[in-house]
């Protein structure tokens, strides 16, 4: 891991960045997709069951981004948390409603219009996320 000049971890670079986030978002889909279809075999209502299981993916991308791809941002504090919930609100409503939409326009004998449709949504989502993240939520300390 590399130090600045004050002992502080730096991030990694961009491409680093970017492998780790796309590792990390791989892990958390496994988390936001089978707990999706784990609930909707559970009989969950689909949008009840994709908000669930969004919220359980994204929550688990925050914790370990902060760990192990923007190392070097500023820790914690009241506009962290702040910009963290005001993107992953965000992003909340665009997977979601991006479900809806797709599940909505995808023909209904689609035989993968429900797969599709969390594809779409999740990669949406996942692309805001790590431009926010990166240069917003978790953006470096300038030295």
């Amino acid at each position: 891991m590399f130090r600045r000049s004050g002992g502080e971890a730096a991030s990694p670079g961009f491409g680093a960045q970017i492998a780790r986030f796309v590792l990390i978002g791989g892990f958390c889909a496994l988390v936001d997709s089978g707990l999706y279809w784990l609930l909707l075999q559970g009989g969950t209502w689909v949008h009840l069951a994709k908000a669930i299981s969004f919220i359980a993916g994204t929550t688990t991308a925050y914790f370990l981004n902060r760990r192990f791809t923007f190392t070097g941002a500023r820790k914690g504090g009241a506009g962290q948390i702040g910009g963290f919930a005001a993107l992953y609100t965000t992003t909340f409503f665009v997977n979601v409603g991006t479900n809806a939409l797709m599940l909505a326009t995808l023909s209904a004998d689609y035989t993968w219009r429900v797969a599709t449709a969390w594809i779409i949504a999740q990669g949406t989502a996942t692309a805001i996320n790590f431009v926010m993240l990166k240069w917003v939520v978790f953006r470096e300390a300038r030295d």
